[in-house]
């Protein structure tokens, strides 16, 4: 097999130890606050980064829980798509930077510079298009701490009951420039990773992929060796702690069989058994109803986190602390492993359209809740969902996007790529059925609608490939759906008046045109208005009850649920205020 520039530098010498381990009572190294450079993720790709490939990443780490720092050493075997002039990466200013290299040959401190997070390396002549070099990165710092992960990004330091150090890496919200030198942007996925992640004694590092082997470092001290293929940026993850490995062999209804597996933190060894074995059925279930899980060559695991969680290609992270559930699942494992095919298998481009990983990563829940318990369960779900829908912000705002902007319901649209989403998925499955429903999807994962194991690779996309998907399915145009629920903040409203002894519906929208047909429930008959051009009537008389799309399959403006939000606001807010003081 050919030998990469990478594995040319990685196996010229063994890495020797790249800072010694502090003292116990060393102090803590101070940092500076992480530059808006480092803290955004996505937006633009910017034009210096623009034509550059990473075909591998060979990445070792060394963590020192007292000093809460880390020193690393990366080789990054970058494909130049143009002539590059300068390298530029993206890493954390506070990793102090100690040498680079460029395909063996040091180079001068002049050579680059990182003033504010972007690492800009001058070669001595620009990289040829078509050529592949490998440049060598050591550095070593604090990285950034995350306050409350993983809605904040950076390491999380803690330790176990027992007192044991247990540390995690969460990095979406910011990205993989707070611990490596990368392309951090949603298409800066490397071509492989290999991982070596060395840790104190007692402690193992659990990761993506595949375990090449774990080695002794000296003091009692153990260096794992993860190998993964594609994985997205921030699925370069780190957890560390004195873990048990739980493992078992999944048998796949296309006749294959791969590995999985949980690490639990010691103690809790038959909670994580009781956990591991919903992993196979939940498998199932993805692979009946989307594809084949992607990543069958390495495996399907998780790992337990002192943060809540986060879609760690792989080896999810799992910190819902086993709790138990009325739907008799536990929806964070479930949430997370729909991140494998909605994120993982297919990336989106931009966060712009980052729905297409959250909205369908949460209509999982309800539809496995379907399939394991029927409609009543499913429903609920959805109308959970619903409640927390607030239609402020558009889902897609047709540019570039950082991950903040999407993320903070303060500028974009929040939590409504996962619930809006959701239940804008149910009303698409009910508008067009299951089977081209699920024709699209599968399209949208997988490039085409007949996976199998072996057919398919990872892929990027975008919204519009989506929506091509689903008028490809159907044989119709959807443009006005999507539009109405992914480009416009406020929900279609459905206008009722009497006329007569006809109830006369009419289609409200920010659109303009929405043709979506309508159910009238007028007593114990339902009749169907195809709402053509967006007006239909039917006769009622007094007949009772009357029940406007009864079956709850369009999502749609509801005044009782504004009024809802506005009480509930007051009354939040109200409880915040501090008391009145008394008068005199």
């Amino acid at each position: 097999m050919s030998v990469s520039p990478v594995q040319r530098l990685a196996l010229a010498a063994v890495l020797p130890l790249l800072i010694a381990a502090a003292p116990a009572k060393s102090p803590k190294p101070a940092r500076a606050a992480p530059t808006a450079q480092t803290l955004a993720t996505g937006g633009a790709l910017k034009p210096d980064q623009a034509g550059v490939h990473i075909e591998h990443v060979d990445l070792s780490i060394e963590v020192f829980p007292r000093r809460k720092a880390i020193a690393g050493e990366a080789v990054l075997a970058l494909r130049a798509d143009r002539e590059l002039p300068v390298i530029v990466l993206d890493l954390d200013r506070e990793l102090a930077v100690s040498a680079v290299s460029l395909d063996g040959r040091e180079l001068s401190s002049s050579a680059w510079r990182n003033p504010d997070g972007r690492l800009s390396i001058t070669p001595s002549a620009p990289i040829p298009a078509g050529h592949t070099t490998a440049v060598r990165i050591r550095y070593a710092g604090v990285p950034v701490e995350a306050k409350r992960a993983p809605w904040d990004g950076g390491f999380v330091w803690t330790r176990t009951p027992d007192g044991r150090p247990w540390i995690a890496t969460a990095v979406q919200g910011e990205g993989c420039d707070l611990f490596w030198p990368c392309i951090d942007h949603p298409t800066g996925e490397p071509d492989l990773v290999d991982l070596r992640i060395t840790v104190p004694a007692g402690l193992s590092a659990p990761s993506g992929g595949i375990l090449i082997d774990v080695a002794e470092a000296g003091d009692g001290r153990r260096t794992f060796h993860w190998r993964m293929k594609t994985p997205n940026t921030y699925a370069v993850a780190l957890n560390i702690g004195p873990y048990v490995h739980l493992t078992a062999a999944y048998r796949s209804r296309f006749g294959d069989s791969f590995p999985i597996e949980f690490w639990a933190i010691e103690g809790n060894e038959a909670k994580g058994r009781n956990l591991l074995g919903q992993f196979a059925p939940m498998l199932d279930f993805y692979e009946a109803m989307i594809g084949p899980y992607p990543f069958r060559s390495e495996k399907m695991g998780a790992v337990e986190t002192p943060h809540l969680g986060m879609e760690h290609q792989t080896l999810n992270a799992y910190g819902a602390g086993y709790a138990q559930e009325i739907y008799g699942f536990d929806w964070l494992l479930n949430h997370e492993l729909a991140h494998e095919w909605f994120g993982n298998q297919m990336t989106n481009v931009d966060w712009d359209d980052m729905w297409l990983h959250e909205a369908f990563g949460t209509y999982m829940q309800p539809l496995y809740s379907q399939w394991l318990h029927g409609d009543m369960e499913y429903m609920v779900r959805l109308n959970e969902m619903r409640v927390k829908s607030f239609n402020r912000f558009p889902i897609v705002s047709g540019k570039p996007m950082e991950e903040e902007a999407v993320y903070d319901a303060k500028i974009g649209p929040g939590t409504d790529i996962y619930y809006k989403g959701a239940n804008m998925l149910h009303s698409l499955r009910a508008l067009i059925g299951d089977e081209a429903f699920f024709k699209a999807t599968r399209v949208l994962v997988y490039g085409r609608p007949d996976p199998r194991p072996g057919n398919f690779a990872p892929r990027y996309a975008v919204t519009a490939d989506f929506i091509k998907a689903v008028n490809e399915a159907t044989g119709a145009d959807y443009g006005w759906f999507f539009d109405a629920y992914l480009r416009h903040a406020e929900l279609p409203d459905l206008v009722e008046t009497r006329e007569g002894e006809d109830l006369v519906l009419a289609w409200k929208s920010p659109t303009g045109r929405f043709p979506m047909p309508v159910e009238v429930k007028v007593g114990g008959k339902v009749i169907t208005l195809p709402m053509a051009d967006g007006t239909g009537r039917v006769k009622v008389g007094d007949v009772a009850p009357v029940i406007v799309d009864p079956a709850s399959k369009i999502l749609r403006r509801q005044p009782y649920l504004e009024a809802y939000h506005a009480w509930k606001t007051a009354r939040d807010a109200a409880a915040k205020a501090p008391p009145a003081k008394p008068r005199k």
